[in-house]
Protein backbone atom coordinates (compact mmCIF):
# COMPACT_ATOMS: atom_id res chain seq x y z
CA UNK A 1 0.00 0.00 0.00
CA UNK A 2 1.64 3.24 -0.95
CA UNK A 3 1.86 6.04 1.69
CA UNK A 4 1.13 8.60 -0.68
CA UNK A 5 -2.42 8.03 -0.53
CA UNK A 6 -2.75 9.31 2.72
CA UNK A 7 -2.31 12.31 4.76
CA UNK A 8 0.75 12.02 6.62
CA UNK A 9 3.98 9.29 5.83
CA UNK A 10 6.29 7.63 7.79
CA UNK A 11 9.20 10.27 7.18
CA UNK A 12 6.32 13.19 8.78
CA UNK A 13 6.21 11.02 11.72
CA UNK A 14 10.65 10.79 12.19
CA UNK A 15 10.69 14.59 10.75
CA UNK A 16 7.93 15.35 14.30
CA UNK A 17 10.58 13.35 16.17
CA UNK A 18 13.52 14.87 15.37
CA UNK A 19 11.93 18.72 15.65
CA UNK A 20 9.96 17.71 18.95
CA UNK A 21 13.10 16.34 20.85
CA UNK A 22 13.94 17.69 23.86
CA UNK A 23 10.80 19.36 24.18
CA UNK A 24 8.71 16.49 24.82
CA UNK A 25 9.78 13.36 27.54
CA UNK A 26 10.65 10.57 25.79
CA UNK A 27 8.25 8.21 28.19
CA UNK A 28 8.87 4.97 29.70
CA UNK A 29 7.79 1.46 28.14
CA UNK A 30 7.79 -0.99 30.29
CA UNK A 31 6.00 -4.46 31.37
CA UNK A 32 3.14 -5.03 33.74
CA UNK A 33 4.10 -8.43 35.06
CA UNK A 34 0.86 -8.48 36.74
CA UNK A 35 -1.35 -6.97 34.24
CA UNK A 36 -0.15 -10.06 32.33
CA UNK A 37 -0.99 -12.63 34.34
CA UNK A 38 -4.56 -11.06 35.16
CA UNK A 39 -5.11 -11.11 31.68
CA UNK A 40 -3.43 -13.56 29.57
CA UNK A 41 -1.66 -11.09 27.22
CA UNK A 42 2.13 -10.25 27.75
CA UNK A 43 0.91 -6.38 28.31
CA UNK A 44 3.72 -3.55 27.84
CA UNK A 45 2.36 -0.09 28.83
CA UNK A 46 3.59 3.18 27.20
CA UNK A 47 3.46 5.66 30.34
CA UNK A 48 2.71 9.06 28.39
CA UNK A 49 1.14 10.09 31.83
CA UNK A 50 4.67 11.06 32.56
CA UNK A 51 4.76 14.02 29.66
CA UNK A 52 4.93 17.76 31.43
CA UNK A 53 1.19 18.32 30.82
CA UNK A 54 0.43 14.47 32.03
CA UNK A 55 -0.73 13.35 28.42
CA UNK A 56 0.60 12.74 24.94
CA UNK A 57 -1.29 15.56 23.04
CA UNK A 58 1.39 17.84 23.29
CA UNK A 59 3.40 15.80 20.93
CA UNK A 60 1.20 17.11 17.85
CA UNK A 61 0.46 20.49 19.71
CA UNK A 62 4.02 21.01 19.71
CA UNK A 63 4.62 19.57 15.93
CA UNK A 64 2.12 21.62 14.65
CA UNK A 65 3.59 25.30 16.62
CA UNK A 66 6.68 24.83 15.32
CA UNK A 67 5.32 25.02 11.57
CA UNK A 68 3.58 28.06 11.96
CA UNK A 69 5.49 30.67 9.93
CA UNK A 70 7.16 33.62 11.66
CA UNK A 71 4.64 36.85 12.16
CA UNK A 72 1.55 34.12 13.53
CA UNK A 73 -0.42 36.75 15.81
CA UNK A 74 -1.91 33.52 18.00
CA UNK A 75 -3.25 30.25 17.89
CA UNK A 76 -7.03 28.97 18.83
CA UNK A 77 -7.98 25.30 19.40
CA UNK A 78 -10.82 23.67 20.82
CA UNK A 79 -10.41 21.21 23.57
CA UNK A 80 -11.79 19.38 26.12
CA UNK A 81 -8.34 19.59 27.88
CA UNK A 82 -5.07 17.31 27.09
CA UNK A 83 -4.50 19.19 23.63
CA UNK A 84 -5.43 22.75 25.21
CA UNK A 85 -2.53 21.63 27.63
CA UNK A 86 -0.43 20.64 24.78
CA UNK A 87 -0.70 24.10 23.14
CA UNK A 88 -0.87 26.07 26.03
CA UNK A 89 2.49 24.86 27.05
CA UNK A 90 4.58 24.89 24.27
CA UNK A 91 2.79 28.35 22.78
CA UNK A 92 3.85 29.71 25.77
CA UNK A 93 7.25 28.56 25.89
CA UNK A 94 7.07 29.88 22.15
CA UNK A 95 5.85 32.80 22.78
CA UNK A 96 2.90 32.60 21.16
CA UNK A 97 -0.62 33.62 22.69
CA UNK A 98 -2.75 31.12 22.44
CA UNK A 99 -7.12 31.00 23.77
CA UNK A 100 -8.58 27.70 24.33
CA UNK A 101 -11.83 26.74 23.74
CA UNK A 102 -13.36 24.25 26.07
CA UNK A 103 -17.00 22.55 26.31
CA UNK A 104 -19.14 24.22 29.45
CA UNK A 105 -18.28 20.37 31.38
CA UNK A 106 -15.00 20.37 30.59
CA UNK A 107 -13.81 19.11 34.24
CA UNK A 108 -12.66 21.99 36.78
CA UNK A 109 -8.74 20.74 36.23
CA UNK A 110 -8.27 20.69 33.14
CA UNK A 111 -9.14 24.32 32.88
CA UNK A 112 -7.82 25.59 35.87
CA UNK A 113 -4.33 23.80 34.96
CA UNK A 114 -4.56 25.67 31.07
CA UNK A 115 -5.58 29.10 32.34
CA UNK A 116 -1.66 28.23 34.43
CA UNK A 117 -0.10 27.80 31.33
CA UNK A 118 -0.83 31.17 29.88
CA UNK A 119 -3.54 30.71 28.18
CA UNK A 120 -7.13 32.40 27.65
CA UNK A 121 -10.14 30.07 28.14
CA UNK A 122 -13.32 30.37 26.43
CA UNK A 123 -16.55 28.02 27.63
CA UNK A 124 -18.70 28.08 25.70
CA UNK A 125 -21.01 25.14 23.50
CA UNK A 126 -22.44 21.58 25.28
CA UNK A 127 -19.73 19.69 23.27
CA UNK A 128 -16.37 19.18 21.85
CA UNK A 129 -18.30 20.20 18.44
CA UNK A 130 -20.23 23.24 19.88
CA UNK A 131 -16.72 24.20 21.18
CA UNK A 132 -15.11 23.83 17.65
CA UNK A 133 -17.08 25.66 15.84
CA UNK A 134 -16.94 28.62 18.32
CA UNK A 135 -12.51 28.28 18.06
CA UNK A 136 -13.29 28.73 14.43
CA UNK A 137 -15.37 32.15 14.48
CA UNK A 138 -13.11 33.33 17.22
CA UNK A 139 -10.19 32.62 14.92
CA UNK A 140 -12.35 34.19 11.91
CA UNK A 141 -12.97 37.09 14.17
CA UNK A 142 -9.35 37.56 16.08
CA UNK A 143 -7.13 36.46 12.67
CA UNK A 144 -5.92 33.74 14.71
CA UNK A 145 -4.40 30.40 13.30
CA UNK A 146 -6.56 27.40 14.51
CA UNK A 147 -4.98 24.12 15.32
CA UNK A 148 -7.57 21.15 15.27
CA UNK A 149 -6.72 18.65 18.14
CA UNK A 150 -6.59 15.58 15.54
CA UNK A 151 -7.41 15.99 11.83
CA UNK A 152 -4.45 17.98 11.22
CA UNK A 153 -1.10 16.14 9.36
CA UNK A 154 1.34 17.80 11.33
CA UNK A 155 -0.41 17.16 14.76
CA UNK A 156 -1.24 13.18 13.62
CA UNK A 157 2.46 13.14 12.78
CA UNK A 158 3.66 14.41 16.61
CA UNK A 159 1.09 11.87 17.94
CA UNK A 160 2.89 9.46 15.89
CA UNK A 161 5.74 9.79 17.97
CA UNK A 162 4.44 7.77 20.31
CA UNK A 163 4.37 4.86 17.98
CA UNK A 164 7.79 4.66 16.91
CA UNK A 165 9.58 5.11 20.62
CA UNK A 166 6.94 2.26 21.75
CA UNK A 167 8.31 -0.08 18.69
CA UNK A 168 12.35 1.26 18.89
CA UNK A 169 11.63 0.31 23.05
CA UNK A 170 9.69 -2.81 21.78
CA UNK A 171 10.37 -4.09 18.47
CA UNK A 172 8.69 -7.65 18.89
CA UNK A 173 5.32 -6.30 19.90
CA UNK A 174 2.67 -8.38 17.64
CA UNK A 175 -0.49 -5.86 19.00
CA UNK A 176 -0.90 -2.47 19.87
CA UNK A 177 -3.96 -0.82 21.89
CA UNK A 178 -4.90 2.69 21.10
CA UNK A 179 -7.69 4.82 22.24
CA UNK A 180 -9.49 6.64 19.51
CA UNK A 181 -11.51 9.78 19.76
CA UNK A 182 -11.50 11.70 16.69
CA UNK A 183 -8.32 9.45 15.11
CA UNK A 184 -5.25 11.74 15.62
CA UNK A 185 -3.40 9.27 17.53
CA UNK A 186 -4.34 5.86 16.37
CA UNK A 187 -3.40 7.80 12.81
CA UNK A 188 0.41 8.64 13.72
CA UNK A 189 0.89 5.59 15.69
CA UNK A 190 -0.45 3.24 13.05
CA UNK A 191 1.41 4.87 10.01
CA UNK A 192 4.99 4.21 11.61
CA UNK A 193 4.21 0.94 13.79
CA UNK A 194 2.74 -0.63 10.05
CA UNK A 195 6.10 0.90 8.33
CA UNK A 196 8.27 -0.59 10.87
CA UNK A 197 6.04 -3.72 11.23
CA UNK A 198 3.83 -4.22 8.46
CA UNK A 199 2.14 -7.26 10.27
CA UNK A 200 1.48 -5.62 13.22
CA UNK A 201 -1.79 -6.09 14.29
CA UNK A 202 -3.92 -2.19 15.36
CA UNK A 203 -6.64 -2.02 17.49
CA UNK A 204 -8.44 0.82 18.63
CA UNK A 205 -10.29 1.24 21.13
CA UNK A 206 -13.38 3.63 21.80
CA UNK A 207 -15.84 3.88 24.52
CA UNK A 208 -19.49 2.62 24.17
CA UNK A 209 -20.46 5.91 24.70
CA UNK A 210 -19.04 7.69 21.54
CA UNK A 211 -18.63 5.37 19.09
CA UNK A 212 -18.16 7.93 16.28
CA UNK A 213 -15.08 5.45 14.95
CA UNK A 214 -16.56 2.16 14.76
CA UNK A 215 -19.75 3.59 13.38
CA UNK A 216 -17.63 5.65 10.16
CA UNK A 217 -15.68 2.00 9.76
CA UNK A 218 -18.62 -0.27 10.18
CA UNK A 219 -21.37 1.50 8.57
CA UNK A 220 -23.23 0.56 11.98
CA UNK A 221 -25.51 3.19 14.15
CA UNK A 222 -24.26 2.19 17.86
CA UNK A 223 -26.41 4.83 19.80
CA UNK A 224 -23.98 5.96 22.31
CA UNK A 225 -25.57 7.79 24.88
CA UNK A 226 -22.57 10.64 24.67
CA UNK A 227 -22.14 10.24 28.43
CA UNK A 228 -18.67 9.50 29.22
CA UNK A 229 -15.56 9.61 32.18
CA UNK A 230 -13.37 9.23 29.12
CA UNK A 231 -13.47 13.51 28.00
CA UNK A 232 -10.54 13.48 25.86
CA UNK A 233 -12.15 11.20 23.54
CA UNK A 234 -15.76 12.19 23.70
CA UNK A 235 -16.06 12.85 19.93
CA UNK A 236 -19.46 12.62 18.10
CA UNK A 237 -16.96 13.52 14.23
CA UNK A 238 -14.15 11.81 14.15
CA UNK A 239 -11.40 13.72 11.56
CA UNK A 240 -11.78 13.19 7.48
CA UNK A 241 -7.93 12.49 7.22
CA UNK A 242 -7.94 10.35 10.37
CA UNK A 243 -10.75 8.30 9.18
CA UNK A 244 -8.89 8.05 5.51
CA UNK A 245 -5.61 6.10 7.81
CA UNK A 246 -7.66 4.58 10.17
CA UNK A 247 -9.59 2.91 7.07
CA UNK A 248 -6.46 1.72 5.40
CA UNK A 249 -4.28 0.45 8.45
CA UNK A 250 -6.71 0.01 11.28
CA UNK A 251 -7.09 -3.84 11.67
CA UNK A 252 -10.16 -3.66 14.39
CA UNK A 253 -12.09 -1.48 16.46
CA UNK A 254 -13.37 -2.25 19.74
CA UNK A 255 -15.71 -0.32 22.40
CA UNK A 256 -15.96 -1.11 25.94
CA UNK A 257 -18.45 0.01 28.72
CA UNK A 258 -18.09 2.88 30.91
CA UNK A 259 -17.93 0.28 33.53
CA UNK A 260 -14.84 -1.63 32.12
CA UNK A 261 -12.97 1.81 31.69
CA UNK A 262 -13.52 2.43 35.96
CA UNK A 263 -12.41 -0.63 36.80
CA UNK A 264 -9.42 -0.14 34.43
CA UNK A 265 -8.53 3.31 35.87
CA UNK A 266 -8.34 1.77 39.05
CA UNK A 267 -6.97 -1.54 38.42
CA UNK A 268 -3.99 0.41 36.75
CA UNK A 269 -3.97 2.26 40.01
CA UNK A 270 -3.44 -0.14 42.32
CA UNK A 271 -1.21 -2.50 40.74
CA UNK A 272 0.93 0.10 38.86
CA UNK A 273 0.73 2.91 41.32
CA UNK A 274 -0.01 5.45 38.98
CA UNK A 275 -3.19 7.44 37.99
CA UNK A 276 -4.58 7.33 34.40
CA UNK A 277 -7.78 9.25 33.26
CA UNK A 278 -10.44 7.75 31.17
CA UNK A 279 -9.32 7.79 27.54
CA UNK A 280 -5.69 6.50 29.76
CA UNK A 281 -7.57 3.68 30.64
CA UNK A 282 -9.13 2.54 27.62
CA UNK A 283 -6.75 0.24 26.29
CA UNK A 284 -6.35 -1.63 29.26
CA UNK A 285 -10.32 -1.87 29.50
CA UNK A 286 -10.19 -3.23 26.02
CA UNK A 287 -7.91 -6.04 26.96
CA UNK A 288 -9.65 -7.03 29.78
CA UNK A 289 -13.95 -6.54 28.15
CA UNK A 290 -11.83 -8.72 24.97
CA UNK A 291 -9.51 -10.94 26.38
CA UNK A 292 -9.91 -13.46 23.44
CA UNK A 293 -8.95 -10.98 21.03
CA UNK A 294 -5.06 -10.23 23.26
CA UNK A 295 -4.58 -13.73 25.21
CA UNK A 296 -1.13 -14.69 24.56
CA UNK A 297 -0.41 -12.07 22.53
CA UNK A 298 2.56 -9.35 23.23
CA UNK A 299 0.24 -5.97 23.62
CA UNK A 300 1.54 -2.41 23.71
CA UNK A 301 -1.05 -0.41 25.59
CA UNK A 302 -0.89 3.45 25.37
CA UNK A 303 -1.91 4.87 29.16
CA UNK A 304 -2.60 7.98 26.78
CA UNK A 305 -3.14 10.67 29.67
CA UNK A 306 -3.53 11.43 33.41
CA UNK A 307 -5.78 13.85 33.72
CA UNK A 308 -8.52 13.04 35.62
CA UNK A 309 -11.15 15.04 38.03
CA UNK A 310 -9.60 14.35 41.39
CA UNK A 311 -13.36 13.62 42.71
CA UNK A 312 -14.51 11.59 39.83
CA UNK A 313 -11.25 9.86 41.00
CA UNK A 314 -12.67 9.35 44.10
CA UNK A 315 -16.02 7.87 42.94
CA UNK A 316 -13.97 5.58 40.79
CA UNK A 317 -12.41 4.33 43.47
CA UNK A 318 -15.18 3.71 46.27
CA UNK A 319 -17.47 2.46 43.10
CA UNK A 320 -14.44 0.13 42.40
CA UNK A 321 -14.69 -1.51 46.10
CA UNK A 322 -18.17 -1.55 45.78
CA UNK A 323 -17.72 -3.88 42.78
CA UNK A 324 -15.34 -6.19 44.31
CA UNK A 325 -17.30 -6.50 47.86
CA UNK A 326 -14.95 -4.33 49.62
CA UNK A 327 -17.34 -2.08 50.79
CA UNK A 328 -20.99 -3.49 51.57
CA UNK A 329 -24.31 -1.79 52.21
CA UNK A 330 -26.29 -3.46 54.94
CA UNK A 331 -29.95 -2.79 55.91
CA UNK A 332 -30.56 -4.37 59.51
CA UNK A 333 -33.65 -4.68 61.06
CA UNK A 334 -33.94 -5.01 64.62
CA UNK A 335 -36.16 -4.89 67.88
CA UNK A 336 -35.81 -0.80 69.19
CA UNK A 337 -34.67 -1.39 72.35
CA UNK A 338 -31.06 -0.63 74.68
CA UNK A 339 -28.41 -2.75 73.53
CA UNK A 340 -29.23 -3.83 70.17
CA UNK A 341 -27.50 -1.14 68.13
CA UNK A 342 -24.59 -2.05 70.57
CA UNK A 343 -24.52 -6.03 69.73
CA UNK A 344 -24.83 -4.77 65.82
CA UNK A 345 -20.95 -2.53 66.38
CA UNK A 346 -20.31 -5.60 68.72
CA UNK A 347 -20.52 -8.54 65.50
CA UNK A 348 -18.59 -5.49 62.92
CA UNK A 349 -15.74 -5.89 65.29
CA UNK A 350 -15.74 -9.48 65.99
CA UNK A 351 -15.72 -10.47 62.43
CA UNK A 352 -13.03 -7.82 61.22
CA UNK A 353 -14.91 -5.30 59.17
CA UNK A 354 -15.06 -1.96 59.64
CA UNK A 355 -18.03 0.57 59.92
CA UNK A 356 -17.97 3.51 57.34
CA UNK A 357 -20.94 5.27 57.39
CA UNK A 358 -24.15 4.22 59.66
CA UNK A 359 -27.59 5.66 59.69
CA UNK A 360 -30.29 4.86 62.28
CA UNK A 361 -33.59 5.11 60.84
CA UNK A 362 -37.10 5.06 63.12
CA UNK A 363 -39.03 7.46 61.00
CA UNK A 364 -39.19 5.64 57.64
CA UNK A 365 -40.52 2.32 56.83
CA UNK A 366 -43.12 -0.15 57.13
CA UNK A 367 -41.95 -1.43 60.26
CA UNK A 368 -43.64 -2.39 63.70
CA UNK A 369 -42.96 0.59 66.23
CA UNK A 370 -40.99 -1.70 68.40
CA UNK A 371 -38.75 -2.28 65.94
CA UNK A 372 -36.12 -0.14 64.00
CA UNK A 373 -33.93 -0.36 60.83
CA UNK A 374 -29.76 0.51 60.54
CA UNK A 375 -28.57 1.33 57.36
CA UNK A 376 -24.18 0.17 57.43
CA UNK A 377 -21.20 0.95 54.78
CA UNK A 378 -18.83 -1.22 55.88
CA UNK A 379 -15.42 -2.37 54.39
CA UNK A 380 -14.11 -5.93 54.31
CA UNK A 381 -11.19 -7.32 52.72
CA UNK A 382 -13.58 -9.07 49.68
CA UNK A 383 -17.03 -10.00 49.40
CA UNK A 384 -16.68 -13.27 51.09
CA UNK A 385 -15.80 -11.29 54.12
CA UNK A 386 -18.99 -8.96 53.86
CA UNK A 387 -20.78 -12.67 53.65
CA UNK A 388 -19.55 -13.54 57.05
CA UNK A 389 -20.43 -10.18 58.75
CA UNK A 390 -24.28 -11.07 57.21
CA UNK A 391 -24.30 -14.37 57.86
CA UNK A 392 -23.03 -13.40 61.88
CA UNK A 393 -25.60 -11.06 61.98
CA UNK A 394 -28.29 -13.66 61.29
CA UNK A 395 -26.72 -16.00 63.06
CA UNK A 396 -27.70 -13.52 65.97
CA UNK A 397 -31.63 -13.21 64.87
CA UNK A 398 -30.82 -9.82 62.60
CA UNK A 399 -33.17 -9.90 59.57
CA UNK A 400 -30.22 -8.44 56.98
CA UNK A 401 -31.03 -7.09 53.32
CA UNK A 402 -27.44 -7.26 51.79
CA UNK A 403 -27.24 -4.74 48.20
CA UNK A 404 -24.85 -6.80 45.86
CA UNK A 405 -23.32 -4.21 43.19
CA UNK A 406 -22.71 -5.56 39.89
Amino acid sequence: MSEQLLPISAQDVYDAEEAIRGAVKRTPMEKSVTLSEITGAECWLKFEIFQFTAAYKERGALNRLLSLPEGTKGVVAASAGNHAQGISYHAGRLGIPATIVMPEGTPFNKVKRTEELGARVVLTGQDFEEATKAAYELADKENLTFIHPFDDPHVMAGQGTVGLEILQDVPDLDTLVVPIGGGGLISGVATIAKHLRPNIRIVGVQTEAFPAMKEKMDGTQLAGDNISIAEGIAVNQPGERTQNVVRKLVDEIVTVPERAIEAAIITIMEIEKVVVEGAGGIGLAAVMTHPELFKGHKVGIVLSGGNIDSRMLANAIMRGMARDGRLARLRITMMDQPGALAKVTDIVARVGTNIIEMRHQREFGALSLKQTEMELVVEAKDQEHALRLVRALEDADFKVDYAKTV
